[in-house]
C-alpha cells in the first residue's frame, strides 16, 4: 500500500531573504561556475547545503542548518502538511503547466512492487549521499515520481486546492514560474491519502537518493528504537500524474568524445539505416526528428556533415541485441542507439560517462561541442513518451543511462523535511 504523510517541513524565513536568490536546480545538476554563482547569490543559497564548496562538505552543511535554525533564518512549521506544487514554464514558445503533490511517502524496497526505478544508478552518488543523509539526518530534496490517476481523483484535489490563497510564488533565473499551496486540513490529507493508497509510483529523478534513503533506513533500525511513523522509513517526495498535459520529458543526446565517423561506419549503417544527408543546422536537424517521430530515427553530425537514420526493420535490431529485455524495450531509440548502433555496429566497447561519452539536451550545444573539438560525433534522439517510461519501469526493465529528461526538475529550496531517529510522522 502506498502510505503518504504530511510532514513539518524545515523552511527560509523572510530573515533568509528574496526566495529567488535562495533556490537552485537539484544538486546533481549544478556545475562548477553555477556552484560559484549561487553562492554569490545569498549567505544562504541553498546550495550551501545540497552541494558545499568547502572540503567537508557534509558536516558544512549540517553545521549551516543548525546555525540558520539558530539564526531564525530557519524554521520548521509547526503543523503538518502536504503541499501542492504547480510549474508554470514556456517550451518552443508554449506554456504548459505541471501540477504535483509533495508529502513524505513511505520507502519500499523495489521487490515490493510499489515503487519501480526506470534508470541504473552507480556506487558514488548513492554513497554521497548516504553520507548526506547520516550527517544531516535531512531530506534536502525530493524524490520526483509519477503515477497514473485515470479517474482524475488526484487532479481534482489540485484543482479544488489551487483555487486557495498560495504559500509560495516565485520565478526563477530560467523564467519558470513555481507556485506552492501549503494543505494542513486533516480531513483532506486522508481523502488524499486514500485516493493514492492503491497506485504505484515509478520515479523519474533521484533514483540516487530514493536508493540511499533506503540504505539509511536499514542502517538506522538497526541502532535506534523505532516505530512505523518514524520519520526515516519515508522521503520526502514529489509526485504528478502520468495524465497530466504538462508532464514533458525533454531528449537527451550522446556526444562520443573520441570515436570519429569512418565512411566504413556510414557504409555499415547503411545496411540497417535509410542514411541521408542533411543540413547541419540546429533547424534542419530538429526538423528531422520531429518529422519522424513515429519512426526509428536519430541524427549525427561530425563537425562538418549532418545525416538523418531512419531504422529500416525492427525485427533485424530485436534479434541481434540480446540484452534481457522485452521486444518492446529494446526497440526504443535510446536502447537501440546504445546497444545496436554503438556496441554492434560501431563497436565502441563500454562508454566511460566523461571519459568516453557525455550527454546535453540542447541540439545547439551538441553541435558547438563537436565544432569545438569537445566531442567528436554527436548523436541526436527524440524524446521518450512518459506513459512508455511509466509501462517499461513496471515490467522492472530499466533504460539507458540519461533516456529521459523530465522538465522542468522540482526546486531546491523550498523545503527540506527532518528524518532524525526522534522525528515521528
Amino acid at each position: 500500500m502506498v502510505d503518504i504523510k504530511p510532514f513539518r517541513a524545515v523552511r527560509y524565513t523572510e530573515k533568509a531573504g528574496n526566495l529567488k536568490n535562495l533556490i537552485t536546480p537539484p544538486y546533481d545538476k549544478i556545475d562548477s561556475d553555477q556552484q560559484k554563482d549561487y553562492y554569490t547569490k545569498s549567505p544562504y543559497n541553498y546550495c550551501r547545503l545540497i552541494l558545499p564548496m568547502e572540503k567537508n562538505k557534509y558536516e558544512t552543511a549540517h553545521q549551516r542548518i543548525q546555525k540558520w535554525l539558530h539564526e531564525g533564518v530557519l524554521t520548521k512549521d509547526n503543523a503538518p502538511a502536504v503541499f501542492v506544487y504547480r510549474h508554470e514554464f514556456t517550451i518552443a514558445e508554449k506554456t504548459y503547466t505541471r501540477t504535483g503533490l509533495i508529502a513524505a511517502l513511505r520507502l519500499h524496497a523495489y521487490s515490493e512492487n510499489r515503487v519501480f526505478p526506470h534508470e541504473v544508478t552507480h556506487g558514488a552518488p548513492k554513497a554521497d549521499r548516504l553520507k548526506m543523509l547520516r550527517t544531516l539526518q535531512k531530506d534536502l530534496e525530493p524524490v520526483f515520481l509519477i503515477f497514473s490517476d485515470p479517474e482524475n481523483q488526484i487532479n481534482n484535489f489540485f484543482a479544488e486546492t489551487t483555487k486557495t490563497l498560495h504559500t509560495i510564488e516565485v520565478k526563477d533565473s530560467s523564467k519558470i514560474k513555481h507556485t506552492i499551496w501549503r494543505v494542513t486540513d486533516p480531513q483532506k490529507i486522508k481523502i488524499l491519502q486514500k485516493a493514492l493508497e492503491d497506485k504505484v509510483l515509478v520515479i523519474t529523478d533521484g533514483h540516487h537518493r530514493y536508493e540511499s534513503a533506503l540504505a539509511y533506513r536499514d542502517e538506522i533500525r538497526t541502532q535506534e528504537a523505532w516505530t512505523e511513523d518514524s520519520a526515516f522509513n519515508f522521503h520526502m517526495s514529489y509526485m504528478v500524474p502520468v495524465q497530466d498535459e504538462g508532464l514533458m520529458v525533454l531528449p537527451t543526446h550522446r556526444l562520443l568524445k573520441k570515436i570519429e565517423l569512418t565512411s566504413d561506419t556510414l557504409q555499415q549503417l547503411t545496411k540497417f539505416f535509410a542514411v541521408s544527408e542533411i543540413s547541419p543546422t540546429v533547424e534542419a536537424l530538429e526538423g528531422f526528428l520531429e518529422s519522424c517521430k513515429q519512426e526509428h530515427a536519430f541524427c549525427i553530425y561530425d563537425g562538418t556533415k549532418a545525416y538523418g537514420l531512419l531504422l529500416k526493420d525492427e525485427k533485424t535490431v530485436s534479434e541481434l541485441v540480446n540484452n534481457g529485455n522485452s521486444k518492446k524495450t529494446q526497440v526504443l531509440d535510446v536502447v537501440i542507439l546504445r546497444d545496436f548502433v554503438f556496441k554492434i555496429v560501431m563497436k565502441t566497447g563500454e562508454l566511460k560517462i566523461d571519459e568516453d561519452i557525455v550527454y546535453v539536451g540542447s541540439t545547439r550545444t551538441a553541435l558547438e561541442q563537436v565544432d569545438s573539438g569537445e566531442a567528436k560525433l554527436a548523436f541526436l534522439v527524440n524524446c521518450i513518451d512518459p506513459e512508455t517510461v511509466w509501462q517499461i519501469a513496471q515490467k522492472r526493465e530499466r533504460l539507458p543511462e540519461k533516456s529521459t529528461d523530465f522538465y522542468p526538475k522540482p526546486v531546491s529550496g523550498f523545503m527540506m523535511m527532518d528524518i532524525s531517529p526522534k522525528e515521528n510522522l
